[in-house]
């Protein structure tokens, strides 16, 4: 048995391949980061090297002491993942004070995790500092028209969230705490992750403009959903967009209020 016939490691491999399949992941873009549940832990054990050394993280997690994850390397691509997951994505764990991190497993053409991985941590940890630990999955992609969006529509919380959510029925449902939205700012640096990390203890859905989307849920399936939702209904705005400068007709605030009601969600906006 081989580490990567671990189910959710397999799980992992399947969403790294389905984002590139739809086309979310150009060269190196975009990242992946899930944290192992114990039991996941003790059954990585067998494959782990012990002898790694420690390199700092680039941010202080300490709500992540000695917790394991996955993670896609920095420069590599998603395409390569599913074929060769050995060279594209680690293991790794935090040490006991949740500053430094080394490599268990994988990577073994060399390199280092993502170089979002302090955006990645520093979100993780935020949503176990609110009490979501159940919450395992962080995921960012370069998805082509939620991006567009970043340049017509103002970078306004309540605006992007709105227009998305009149894009697709299903959308308010899916997810009801809104997106929020970050302007511009350099990737893979301290100031875009504390942005970030901001929102994230509101919603699961924040907008890099003119960057991307980043994601976070409890499942693979959970989270790769809220990215697929979230890039169908930009989709269909955008197409809205290339049609008319002005919709004919759309879902009412009503109809929000009895969607919600239907559904049994608190609608943020």
């Amino acid at each position: 048995m081989n580490f990567t016939d671990l189910n959710f490691v397999k799980a992992y491999i399947r969403m790294a391949d389905d984002g590139w399949n739809q086309g979310w992941h150009e060269r190196n873009g975009g990242n992946l980061t899930y944290r192992l549940t114990p039991a996941e832990v003790e059954e990585s054990k067998p494959f782990c090297a012990d002898n790694a050394e420690w390199k700092p993280i680039g941010a202080d997690v300490p709500e992540l002491a000695n917790e394991y994850f996955l993670a896609t390397g920095s420069g590599k691509y998603f395409r390569n993942v599913k074929d060769f997951p050995d060279e594209s994505f680690a293991l790794i764990q935090v040490d006991d004070k949740g500053v430094n991190y080394r490599i268990l497993w994988g990577l073994t053409a060399g390199g280092r995790p993502t170089s979002e991985l302090p955006t990645h941590l520093m979100n993780h940890a935020v949503k176990v500092a609110c009490g979501q630990t159940e919450n395992r999955v962080i995921y960012h992609a370069h998805p082509a028209n939620i991006i567009a969006l970043t340049f017509i529509l103002p970078l306004d919380h309540e605006v992007f969230t709105r227009e998305l959510w009149e894009s697709a029925t299903e959308c308010p449902v899916v997810f009801p705490d809104g997106v929020r939205v970050v302007p511009w700012m350099v990737p893979g640096g301290r100031e875009i992750a504390e942005a970030t990390s901001v929102y994230m203890k509101e919603c699961n859905a924040v907008v890099w403009a003119h960057h991307g989307l980043f994601c976070s849920g409890t499942t693979f399936d959970e989270t790769f959903g809220l990215m697929h939702t979230i890039e169908k209904a930009a989709e269909i705005l955008v197409k809205v967009r290339s049609c008319t400068a002005t919709k004919v007709q759309t879902i009412t605030k009503q109809d929000f209020i009895d969607l919600a009601k239907a559904f049994g969600v608190k609608l943020a906006y």
